[in-house]
């Protein structure tokens, strides 16, 4: 290697780039990656947090295209809970283990201050599931069913105002642990104009407060400039529905009222598939940056156990 080339690459200093004179057949690494991956399935999990009734059960069903049984919350609970289900779901070949856990009874209580809380703890006892199974001398990380939280959808109440203080709160304590998507629940309650109105008084008290949520990537060139154009949506202002309505000789999932129908599936109507599309397209992305919150979360489980990488002159490294 010329070196020009090694100053470019000093990762690769010793490293020697050669030509094939004939095909080898390392090319089917990528095959063998995907059908091994595809025989193994693959996880998928969503927290939602909102308040009792804001739509969090019928927006999953509208997103995935079933219908997820769950039983009614009441809302008499003196705290906040989390209540998780797994479910397998399959569309062509792929099997997806689709995980939904759903706070139950958010934003009820008289005293609101700590309502984020037991939300955070079930964050961080998720990693820490994770990092024990890692740390077994006999350990299964393919087969064990990862439960560390991909995405969080968090419902904001469709007030045509601003945030509530527990939303500020609970997305501050939440934003350096896990990808944090927002959506107006039950969007069609409001007027459009309101509704747009309402999505930039979001967006710039959310900048205002330091409370970073998931942009989608735009560095791929495949997919950047629709991840632009969405970025602009934030937040989603979803519409959902578990009810069919016959329009002409179509069953469409839509929500009926006196002055006419709201598609759930239309886009003019509310942002329920970009949504969908944006959480299929960019799934794996989502869970690459789960894993970089969970280094982060175990950097410093290590370090409080007195773990420290030495470098090369036999010295702690800190991060």
């Amino acid at each position: 290697m010329a070196a020009s080339d090694a100053g470019r690459h000093p990762q690769n200093v010793g490293c020697r780039t050669l030509s094939l004179s004939a095909h080898v057949g390392f090319d089917s690494l990528p095959d063998q990656l995907i059908r091994k991956s595809i025989k193994h399935g693959f996880c998928f999990n969503v927290l939602c947090i909102g308040e009792t009734g804001i739509g969090k059960s019928a927006l999953m069903s509208s997103l995935f295209n079933t219908n997820f049984e769950d039983c009614p919350s009441t809302h008499f609970l003196s705290s906040v809970r989390l209540r998780a289900q797994t479910y397998e779901l399959q569309e062509s070949n792929v099997l997806l283990k689709l995980t939904i856990v759903k706070t139950v009874g958010f934003g009820d209580q008289v005293n609101k201050a700590d309502s984020y809380q037991p939300i955070v703890d079930y964050i961080d006892a998720q990693f820490e599931a994770y990092l024990e199974e890692e740390l077994k001398v006999i350990r299964s990380l393919f087969s064990y069913h990862d439960t560390r939280i991909h995405v969080c959808l968090y419902f904001i109440s469709p007030t045509g105002r601003s945030l509530k203080t527990i939303d500020l709160l609970t997305m501050r304590n939440l934003d350096s642990k896990v990808n944090i998507i927002p959506v107006i629940g039950k969007a069609d309650s409001i007027s459009k104009s309101e509704l747009q109105e309402f999505k930039k008084k979001i967006m710039s008290e959310l900048v205002s407060n330091g409370i970073r949520i998931y942009q989608f990537p735009t560095d791929d060139e495949t997919i950047s400039e629709i991840n632009t154009m969405t970025n602009g949506y934030l937040p989603f202002a979803v519409v959902g529905s578990m009810e069919k309505v016959k329009i002409g000789n179509k069953m469409v999932r839509a929500r009926q009222y006196p002055w006419g129908i709201v598609k759930v599936e239309n886009e003019s109507h509310c942002d329920t598939i970009k949504l969908r599309r944006m959480l299929c397209t960019n799934m794996e992305d989502l869970r690459e940056k789960t894993r970089a919150y969970y280094e982060s979360y175990r950097r410093c489980r290590l370090e409080k156990l007195g773990c420290r990488d030495i470098g090369p002159k036999n010295k702690s490294i800190r991060y």
